[in-house]
């Protein structure tokens, strides 16, 4: 049984530079680990799927406080690992988008990063809520999110409006989680204490905004340093 046919396929070639090899930030994963990621391209669709489903089944709560309307601003993480599998999945059938790869991009890494990055300042509070299991777990796969992220480069090189797009939605993202929203209160995900409570010489609602603003400016450079890269090796 060919089990490469069965759960993925070979491996898009993977870009260099006039020096041999792409910069770090573009491809900061060894060639032998992105090539397994395409090759059993499937398992890597089917473990979003699952993990998917349990953000669903974690942000419960947090959609019954919430107007319907705002829904689609609450499942950050989730909505990030959805994005890879499909973006991962339409490479598999051969109709590679390169928006959907922006988007998974954007999202792996922004969450993958935020989300250890408030266990980690919460820190007393989340693992008393949680308990130590479900806090190493949520720390661990949202850092694998980022590690999956960076698969991405091999099946696109992030066009401006692929990237404009990204942008876009996790800019109004942003501005709903912390800032603006259109209806009722703000959508960003629970935090174990409340937000007007002070921290240092801030607030928590402030500490964890400031986390998601600088990593949504993260993988945007990125990108675009993915995108520039790539330009240069066509010349």
């Amino acid at each position: 049984m060919d089990i490469v046919g069965a759960l993925g396929r070979d491996p898009p070639e993977r870009g260099s530079t006039q020096s041999g090899r792409r910069s770090r930030w573009v491809a900061p994963l060894p060639a032998a680990l992105e090539d397994v990621a395409y090759r059993f391209v499937w398992v890597i669709v089917a473990i979003n799927l699952l993990g998917t489903a349990f953000g669903f089944w974690y942000y419960r709560f947090q959609f019954a406080r919430v107007p319907v309307e705002m829904w689609a601003f609450v499942p950050d993480s989730p909505g990030a690992t959805l994005l890879i599998a499909l973006a991962l999945a339409s490479w598999a059938v051969g109709r590679s988008s390169d928006t959907l790869a922006a988007l998974a991009f954007f999202g792996n890494v922004k969450l993958g990063l935020w989300t250890p990055y408030v266990l980690v300042v919460f820190y007393p509070e989340f693992l008393a809520t949680s308990g130590a299991a479900l806090y190493a777990f949520l720390l661990v796969s949202h850092l694998g999110m980022v590690v999956q992220a960076f698969v991405l480069h091999r099946m696109t090189d992030f066009p401006v409006r692929a990237v404009a797009v990204a942008t876009a939605w996790y800019t109004v993202d942003l501005l709903m989680d912390y800032f603006v929203p259109v209806v009722g209160g703000v959508t960003h995900t629970s935090l174990p204490y409340p937000d007007a409570q002070p921290w240092f010489t801030t607030t928590v609602l402030q500490v964890a905004a400031a986390g998601a603003v600088v990593l949504t400016v993260v993988p945007l450079f990125v990108a675009l340093a993915t995108r520039v890269e790539t330009l240069r090796v066509r010349e």
